[in-house]
């Protein structure tokens, strides 16, 4: 019989007669991480220049048709196409002639009629092997040649002379090699764009896009509102401060700032993580009272929980408190209150994982005046203050300057709580001069991002026996909101809307702590 001639091209062209196939298939399913299926996105083949869409199951195909004929052709108007397929395999007479430039080797394997396989072998390069020395037995073969992903099987008889008769069933091309730098990149809306570098043409790909997160907007001064958190020097580290002493809910530190002996209280959440930023809030204390007083203390009308109510508030374990201490009278002094403060928050940043853009301060009476005090200088550092019954006398106030603790014009996040009939602090005191000194540098920024003048926007006021009103300022910028909440109490923090308004009464329904936490919590 006079043998027949198969060639294997990577567009299977078949003893001398040119055919179709696929030279490549690229396939696969686009979800989201949460492993949803996305629809519409645009796949595409970045060199070889094709392009897919996912459909409504997030399946995507991008495949190729090319024309090739056997190196040996002479159409010189055809045999171009050839260049760009793998190499050809022929089997004559029972040689394996085989010529291919793919970086992956051809894998062959002979099997018998009953499946069995028979021969197994990695051919590279260019060159023949004699199949006699390989199948020796007369009978029907089959034949799998492989590249990549990408099989072609045929099957053969041999007789003495080992002739054969041949045919392809189910073939599919081999592999077409990856350009250098070929890669595959995935686009859909409101997702990053991902890029995928390939070193195959015939693959399967289960691809996970991530949604896209807005890049956070910088400003001249401050944070986007729900910023990201910064995380401070403590973090993924032990603190190396030194207890001086345990107490109730928390313990207690000495630093030495400018010569002094100071004192101040940390409580740690149970959960405390030094990989996790946590918020920081400073507590304190007023006049006659102590720090310790707001660690832990028997609950009265000052002290219904510890810091200020805060800390019943914190479910998820997210805040570190602290309460410095002033004099040992309960008051505070100048600058170097402002330096021990300012120092205390260099340690916790040293020792405990922070997040340095949510620093926040609060105090009662003569405590709401220092918080006050500190929010003209320390603006860089504290994104927020609350202050209950805050007061402009017998108090230290910055003067402006360049200076560490001088006072800068620069806006912070106020809210002040005040009981109309406060004969300690009075109320119209704070409301015609420590609200309107914070409005004057909240105003709106302007297109060079300095901040305007608000002062001239007056709050709604509670007028009655029994509730109270909050006033958010309109004309402030969004980042630094002002609120001035005013009820019908006296000289009290814990403000409540019940008719009895009498010092000391009502406590137990107070909403401060709720209204304060809503407050800190928007940034």
């Amino acid at each position: 019989m006079k043998a027949k001639h198969l060639s294997f091209l990577s567009a299977a062209c078949i003893a001398a007669l040119c055919s179709t196939s696929f030279a490549y298939t690229i396939e696969g399913t686009v979800k989201d991480d949460q492993g949803k299926a996305l629809k519409d996105v645009s796949v595409s083949l970045l060199k070889e220049g094709k392009t897919a869409t996912t459909d409504k199951d997030g399946k995507f195909t991008i495949h190729e048709d090319e024309v090739v004929t056997p190196p040996d052709s002479q159409d010189v108007a055809i045999r171009p196409a050839y260049k760009n397929s793998i190499g050809y395999i022929s089997i004559n007479n029972g040689i394996l002639s085989y010529s291919q430039s793919s970086k992956s080797p051809v894998q062959v394997k002979i099997f018998n009629s009953l499946g069995s396989q028979v021969f197994k072998s990695s051919l590279t390069g260019s060159g023949s092997l004699d199949l006699s020395t390989k199948v020796k037995a007369r009978g029907t073969y089959f034949a799998q040649v492989a590249v990549g992903s990408a099989k072609q099987t045929l099957k053969f008889t041999t007789d003495g002379s080992y002739s054969s008769s041949l045919g392809a069933q189910g073939a599919t091309a081999l592999m077409k090699d990856a350009q250098q730098g070929e890669a595959i990149r995935f686009i859909a809306t409101d997702f990053d764009t991902l890029t995928i570098p390939l070193g195959t043409l015939d693959t399967t790909l289960d691809v996970k896009l991530t949604k896209s997160v807005p890049a956070e907007q910088t400003f001249k001064f401050g944070y986007a509102l729900k910023n990201e958190p910064r995380k401070s020097k403590g973090c993924g580290s032990n603190s190396t401060l030194r207890s001086s002493g345990n107490v109730e809910n928390g313990q207690k530190f000495n630093i030495n700032v400018g010569g002094k002996n100071r004192l101040f209280f940390i409580t740690l959440p149970k959960n405390y993580d030094n990989n996790k930023p946590h918020k920081l809030l400073i507590a304190n204390h007023c006049m006659g009272s102590h720090a310790e007083d707001f660690v832990h203390h028997t609950p009265d009308y000052d002290h219904p929980t510890p810091y200020y109510g805060q800390q019943q508030l914190d479910k998820n374990g997210d805040y570190i408190f602290v309460a410095p201490q002033g004099n040992d009278n309960g008051t505070w002094n100048g600058k170097e209150d402002h330096q021990f403060v300012d120092e205390m928050i260099t340690a916790m940043y040293d020792n405990y994982c922070i997040d340095t853009t949510r620093v926040f301060a609060t105090g009662f009476s003569f405590g709401a005046m220092f918080t006050n005090s500190l929010a003209q200088d320390l603006q860089e550092r504290l994104r927020a203050v609350a202050v209950y019954a805050t007061a402009d006398y017998n108090i230290w106030l910055p003067s402006a300057g360049s200076g560490r603790y001088d006072a800068k014009n620069l806006p912070i996040a106020w809210m002040g709580v005040h009981g109309k009939r406060d004969g300690v602090c009075n109320y119209d005191r704070a409301k015609t001069s420590a609200l309107p000194r914070i409005l004057k540098r909240n105003g709106k920024a302007d297109a060079n991002g300095n901040f305007t003048d608000a002062s001239s926007e007056k709050p709604q006021e509670f007028n009655g026996t029994a509730g109270h009103l909050c006033y958010d300022f309109k004309n402030v910028d969004e980042r630094f909101p002002v609120k001035w909440c005013s009820w019908n109490g006296e000289h009290q923090w814990t403000a409540h809307d019940g008719s009895n308004t009498g010092t000391g009464q009502g406590w137990q329904n107070t909403w401060v702590p709720e209204e304060v936490h809503k407050f800190f919590e928007q940034f």
